[in-house]
Order: C-alpha cells, then sequence, then structure tokens
C-alpha cells in the first residue's frame, strides 16, 4: 500500500501493473529528453548574441523536427496499445467473482460457489485492533488465491462508483445496468487495499476494498468454511 509522502507508483503485484511501470517510467524518459533539449536551445537563444541568417531557410532542419515528433510518438504509441490489449485480454479466468457497488459498501459473490457471498463494510474507527489501517480496513476482505487468473464483474446497484485497487493495475467503472470486467492475477500472496474512486456522495472515501491473496489451498480451505 502506499506510504506517507510517497511519490512513485505503489509495488507492482500483477503482470499488468509491471508493464505500466514499465512504460511509465519509458515515457518519463522521452519528456525528460524533449525537455532538457527544450530548456537548452532556450538557454542558448537568450545568451547568445550571434544570428545565424543561413539558418532561416533550411529544409534539412525542416524536415528533421517534423519526422523527429512523429517517430518519438511512435514509439510511446507502441507500448501504450500494447499495455491497452494486455489489460483487456481474458485468458479462461479459472474464478470469477460479482463485484456489486452500493451507497457505501460492496458485495461480492463467488459465482463459481453455491451460496458464497457477502458484504464487506468499512470497520469504524473506534473498532479497529490494533495493527490495522484507519478508513482502509473491512469487516469481510475479498479473498482470493494467487497465480491464476480471476475475472471480477463489476455493476452497481445505485449510483456511479469505481472498483481500483493500485497495486494491482486494476480500475474500473462500477455502472449501474452495465456490466464491466476486469482480470487480475497476483503474483504474491499478501493484502491489497484500494478504494472507490468514483465521487458516489457523501460517504464516498468510506468504501475500501481489501483483497487478501493466498495460496491456492488456503482459498480452498477458506471457501469450504463458509460454504
Amino acid at each position: 500500500m502506499a506510504y506517507p509522502l510517497q511519490l512513485g507508483f505503489q509495488d507492482a503485484t500483477s503482470p499488468v501493473m509491471e508493464e505500466l511501470l514499465h512504460f511509465h517510467d519509458h515515457t518519463l524518459m522521452i519528456i525528460f529528453l524533449i525537455s532538457s533539449l527544450v530548456l537548452y536551445i532556450i538557454m542558448l537563444m537568450l545568451t547568445t548574441k550571434l544570428v545565424h541568417t543561413n539558418m532561416m531557410n533550411v529544409q534539412e532542419m525542416e524536415m528533421i523536427w517534423t519526422i523527429l515528433p512523429a517517430i518519438i510518438l511512435i514509439l510511446i504509441a507502441l507500448p501504450s496499445l500494447h499495455t491497452l490489449y494486455m489489460m483487456d485480454e481474458i485468458n479462461n479466468p479459472l474464478l470469477t467473482i460479482k463485484t456489486m457497488g452500493h451507497q457505501w459498501f460492496w458485495s461480492y459473490e463467488y459465482t463459481d460457489y453455491e451460496d458464497l457471498a457477502f458484504d464487506s463494510y468499512m470497520i469504524t474507527t473506534d473498532s479497529l485492533k490494533f495493527g490495522e489501517l484507519r478508513l482502509l480496513e473491512v469487516d469481510n476482505r475479498m479473498v482470493l488465491p494467487t497465480d491464476l487468473p480471476v475475472r471480477v464483474l463489476v455493476s452497481s446497484e445505485d449510483v456511479l462508483h469505481s472498483w481500483a485497487v493500485p497495486s494491482l493495475g486494476l480500475k474500473t467503472d462500477a455502472i449501474p445496468g452495465r456490466l464491466n470486467q476486469v482480470t487480475l492475477t497476483s503474483m504474491r500472496p499478501g493484502l491489497f487495499y484500494g478504494q472507490c474512486s468514483e465521487i458516489c456522495g457523501a460517504n464516498h472515501s468510506f468504501m475500501p476494498i481489501v483483497l487478501e491473496l493466498v495460496p491456492l489451498k488456503y482459498f480452498e480451505s477458506w471457501s469450504a468454511s463458509l460454504a
């Protein structure tokens, strides 16, 4: 999860988030090089007293500063499209969860199991145990297995919500009457926190998301205990 005064992204937990981090670093480096070049040219223009009259009409330079930005845009667009299609790919999910947004809590239904569904409410500050995080802990966590593709179907029963878990690279809108889907695959176990990322009402900031990623055998034991 994020820590105070953090400037970068959270540590990647899924292949999608790793690709997003790589694309961010790739684009940021291009922006840094362009900004440095423009700053250097501006400094030269402000400091030099020479006027190069022979540079007023040079077609070769005009071709360079037309073709070079096109090449830069291609270098940004190709990895962007690759990551975009990777985020939308659904590869034979082994588990499907239906997530419904309410004002102001989440409901989870494990569609592959019979009668396995529950609501997830935020734990109030006066009910927190030692070590639990304020405004982020819930009474029922969404438990999922690691290293397996999981499909999450997201919708809403009242207003617009947004189901987002930053460390997994997930963010999809929960829209009434519409079913969106997203795929997640965690590479390591742990607790991963998210929040509703849509302004859905007065208690918008009080509907957190907690994913508990565990190995498959522990997930099977957990699901059997609730069935």
